[in-house]
This record gives C-alpha cells, sequence and structure tokens, in this order.
C-alpha cells in the first residue's frame, strides 16, 4: 500500500539504513521475514520501518488496554427538585447527591417547573444555589444554574480527593459516616 517510489529505510533496531526504491526495501524485508511499514508518509522521501506488524499491533493494543484500565469512567447522576420543596426532602436529595459526588459522578441538578412557576425563575435558581453551597466543600459547580423549557439545570463536578479530604478535616468530619450509610441501603 505504500505508493512513494523512494522511501527512508529504518532498520528493525531503530537504525537509519539508506533512501532507497521501495522494490528494494520491501526485498530486505522479505528476506529479514518482516513487513515493510510506512511510519512518516507526508515526509520527502517518507519513511517506512522494517518491523514485525503483528507484533507491533499487540505491543499498541496492549498499551491502549493499560490506559484504559487507569481511565476512570465518570458518569452523571440527576437529583430532581421543585421550587416548592419542603427541607426535609430537600436533605434528603441532597444526601444523595453528596453520595454521587464522593463516589466520583458528576451531578445533574434538575429543577422542574409547573405552570406559572416558570415566571419564577428566581425561586429554582435559589434552590439550586442553597444546594451548590450545601455541597461547597466536596464539589464545583460546572455550569452554573440555567433555564432550559419547564426546567433549569445545573452541574456539580466533585473536586479531587485531596481537596475533599482537606475540606472534611476543616470541617471535623470523616468519611466513615458515609460509608456507613451506603451500606443500610439494603
Amino acid at each position: 500500500m505504500i505508493r512513494a517510489r523512494e522511501v527512508r529505510l529504518i532498520g528493525p533496531d531503530g537504525e537509519q539504513l539508506d533512501i532507497m526504491p521501495l522494490k528494494q526495501a520491501l526485498q530486505m524485508a522479505e528476506e529479514m521475514g518482516m513487513d515493510l511499514v510506512e511510519i512518516a508518509p507526508q515526509a520527502k522521501p517518507p519513511v517506512c520501518k522494517i518491523m514485525d506488524y503483528g507484533k507491533y499491533r499487540f505491543e499498541q493494543n496492549k498499551k491502549l488496554k493499560e490506559v484504559k484500565k487507569h481511565q476512570k469512567v465518570i458518569n452523571v447522576k440527576e437529583v430532581k427538585f421543585r421550587i416548592k420543596i419542603e427541607d426535609h426532602d430537600f436533605q434528603v436529595k441532597a444526601k444523595n447527591a453528596q453520595k454521587f459526588l464522593l463516589a466520583g459522578n458528576k451531578v445533574k441538578v434538575t429543577i422542574m417547573f409547573r405552570g406559572r412557576e416558570r415566571s419564577h425563575a428566581e425561586l429554582g435558581e435559589a434552590v439550586c444555589l442553597r444546594l451548590a453551597k450545601q455541597m461547597e466543600d466536596i464539589s464545583v459547580v460546572e455550569k452554573p444554574p440555567k433555564a432550559e423549557g419547564r426546567n433549569m439545570i445545573m452541574i456539580l463536578s466533585p473536586k479531587s480527593e485531596t481537596e475533599m479530604q482537606a475540606a472534611m478535616k476543616a470541617r471535623g468530619e470523616s468519611e466513615a459516616p458515609a460509608a456507613e450509610d451506603s451500606g443500610n441501603e439494603e
């Protein structure tokens, strides 16, 4: 699939061999029992390397799997509120939001409006800001409250592990109570 007439050839050990015709480079690779792989097609002349392509692909896949293994997946969890929410209901939903944030997930806060409530967007914003204030030690407001149709949406992102631990120590709390709460749900 290499289209150039001449290529700059690199050996299997990484040493630069020479600029030579494509046929000669293919013949050298075949003699060594390896493949000729085009590394830099935009170069003048294109750079090709003699290597075991199957082994190269295996190594690349191995590296990708390793990167994926260390990658953290962040989910977005949603907590819905109304503007006329009672204090206890607010605390229950705030506790759920806190659990989601401590688990490393983002939280989408949705304030739902019905009928004439839509004309009082400031009340919805007050509920959002109240939650943001309560969660400020473990989260950051990624997207401030914004009205979208019949809803108002705000997104909270968890702070880094070290910032959370420092905030918990400053408040005089430990993470043990949060772990106990998650076990009582069953």
